[in-house]
């Protein structure tokens, strides 16, 4: 498995990891998923930008960036589901 790909899945379980996190963490009233989500999506933009910077790499950045941001849509669009079905 390429480098890229490691990272890659790795972005997207934090991404998978952190809304149930924030809605544990974050008192009853104060969930929003919508801010929390959009945190989350931000978040996970900024660490594949934030690892290129480090890599010093220019090759694939774009794919890296699509994937990351498509899978992360993918699985807050699942988490949301989720969301809903529960209540």
């Amino acid at each position: 498995m390429k480098s890229h790909w490691v990272e890659i899945i790795a972005i997207w379980v934090l991404v998978a990891v952190s809304p149930i996190a924030l809605s544990i963490a974050l008192p009853a009233g104060s969930y929003q998923p919508e801010f929390v989500f959009g945190v989350v999506l931000a978040g996970a933009t900024a660490l594949v930008s934030l690892i290129q910077l480090f890599r010093a790499e220019p090759q694939g950045f774009v794919k890296r960036l699509v994937y990351v941001s498509g899978g992360s849509y993918l699985i807050l669009a699942f988490a949301t589901l989720i969301l809903a079905l529960a209540g």
